[in-house]
């Protein structure tokens, strides 16, 4: 079986995939959608669980993608999440084990950590922005932090580790509760990673001069913490990673704005209905849905794969002044 290397046209080399398997989402958080939530994909659109086996399949075994993290909207929301995530683990790349992860909101997980556990999920990320019940209600519109926190007690019991937690800093809301929830993250042995808001939101309404940046998270964090640049090296990770306090335990900092990472980028991604992403910021998509429904080979869908990276741009141009905010709001993309 030929292998085509997802190779743009800056040398970087696509590793990692994300699959989104729904944009809904059973949260309205503030920095994604608005309080009525979006007009949702129809079913008929979004990619069947096997449509979705077959091109994590194609990506694995011709193009060498070596790990896949399902995200959404929110992936617990897919009824097939399970029996997705057993079929995929089946696949394996040349070398080495296939990675398998989910980036989810936690709510339900406690029902279905183990289930997931079994089926060969490898571990999660859980977004959680604040441990006050308050904030998180202010923030996700829905008193549910309770529900969290057992979501990620449950990963924590079934062995998805290690358990990663994705938190947005909003000033004025939570900008000031960075130290408490590194805290309380480390008593619990959750790898903390804060991400800078970026211009992802359903309403258009990101503004840079209001974002806290990746600086303002380490000097707050410093107030209380001793941090220090990590000796692992970064490779195509995102966070920039500080032991606390003199380690082992790290905390990692997500400059998407002010410090992109776009050189060393090894991500594409692909939509619910079945679109490659080359970038989160990206405005053109390609699409893979309708080949796969009218009788492209795997060769062929793989070459069309390679194809749409050859598109993917040095950058993601927020600081350009052309640059346009997607379309595609995060809950539609996948993260």
């Amino acid at each position: 079986m030929r292998t085509l290397p997802l190779l743009d046209r800056f040398g970087r080399v696509g590793r990692d995939l994300r699959v989104s398997l729904t944009d809904r989402c059973n949260l309205r958080c503030t920095y994604c959608m608005p309080p009525e939530g979006l007009p949702w994909l129809p079913d008929e659109q979004e990619l069947s669980d096997d449509e979705v086996v077959r091109l994590a399949t194609v990506a694995v075994e011709r193009l060498g993608i070596t790990g896949i993290r399902f995200t959404g909207g929110e992936p617990l929301l897919r009824r097939g999440l399970v029996d997705i995530v057993r079929r995929v683990r089946e696949v394996q790349p040349d070398r080495g084990r296939l990675g398998l992860s989910i980036t989810t909101n936690a709510l339900g997980l406690t029902r279905r950590a183990e289930d997931l556990a079994a089926a060969g999920l490898d571990r999660v990320n859980v977004s959680l922005d604040t441990v006050r019940p308050d904030t998180f209600q202010q923030i996700a519109l829905r008193d549910r932090l309770h529900d969290v926190v057992a979501g990620l007690e449950a990963a924590h019991r079934a062995g998805l580790g290690p358990v990663k937690v994705n938190a947005v800093l909003l000033r004025d809301v939570n900008d000031d509760q960075a130290p408490e929830l590194l805290r309380w993250c480390l008593e619990r042995g959750y790898q903390l990673r804060f991400i800078e808001q970026m211009p992802l939101d359903a309403q258009h309404g990101w503004d840079r001069a209001s974002m806290v940046t990746a600086d303002e998270i380490h000097a707050r964090l410093a107030e209380e913490f001793d941090l220090a640049p990590a000796s692992e090296p970064r490779g195509s990770a995102p966070a920039e990673l500080f032991t606390v306090d003199g380690g082992p335990a790290t905390v990692g900092v997500i400059a998407s704005v002010t410090r992109p990472f776009c050189g060393d980028c090894d991500r594409v991604r692909l939509t619910a209905d079945g679109q490659v992403r080359t970038c989160l910021f990206a405005r053109d998509e390609s699409d893979l849905r309708t080949a796969l429904r009218t009788g492209a080979t795997d060769e062929e869908l793989a070459e069309r794969w390679v194809v749409a990276m050859r598109g993917k741009a040095a950058g993601h141009g927020i600081d350009d002044e052309t640059f346009l905010q997607p379309d595609r709001p995060m809950s539609a993309i996948g993260g």
